[in-house]
């Protein structure tokens, strides 16, 4: 018995995939496109639930535990060549004696790592055209800028939420430069600089 609390969509799709195209995953609920479908692969393969060919998804064994079904090919009793010379390297391993490290190997990993998170940080950041975040950016370019009421009436919002997307999404995400001054006696304007 597992433990493996499963969404809704992730059972219907593991179950789809199981039931019907032998553990391969070629079909998702009406609901769920794009980016959502984009998710929803993630959360599974980060659980180890599926993996990729490089093209194409599959219910992995731990896919079938998690909805209570068994494993394909559970009876079979011999290992293929790949699974014996896995379990011979894995055994050597466990076996050997902790080795000093080596200072090229971690040199590489450190140098691997640093590019990774390089990479995540250093892509650019996209804007759909017609969201309200791309009304909010274009009302702050205009040369009298805008005020948080004008904000929230264009986009329906609260005033915190103002607040939180010019702090939060605006500044820090997106890394904009977002300047306000208040004239005497009047409300605060804010604008892009």
């Amino acid at each position: 018995m597992t433990t493996t609390q499963l969404t809704p969509v992730q059972h219907a799709i593991l179950a789809k995939a199981i039931h019907t195209s032998g553990g391969k995953i070629d079909w998702f609920p009406e609901h769920i496109k794009g980016g959502a479908r984009r998710k929803v692969l993630d959360g599974m393969f980060n659980r180890a639930l599926i993996t990729t060919d490089g093209n194409n998804w599959f219910v992995t064994a731990e896919g079938y535990d998690a909805l209570g079904l068994p494993r394909p090919g559970g009876n079979k009793n011999r290992a293929g060549s790949f699974e014996a010379r896995l379990d011979q390297i894995i055994a050597n391993a466990e076996g050997a004696p902790a080795a000093a490290s080596d200072p090229e190997l971690e040199a590489a990993v450190t140098a691997a790592e640093a590019t990774w998170t390089q990479a995540k940080d250093d892509a650019p950041r996209r804007i759909r055209a017609d969201s309200k975040q791309a009304r909010v950016i274009a009302m702050l370019r205009s040369p009298e800028g805008t005020t948080i009421r004008q904000i929230m009436d264009a986009t329906g919002w609260q005033a915190h939420t103002v607040r939180g997307t010019l702090a939060g999404a605006l500044k820090k995400k997106l890394g904009l430069s977002v300047v306000s001054d208040k004239p005497q006696g009047g409300e605060r304007v804010y604008r892009l600089a």
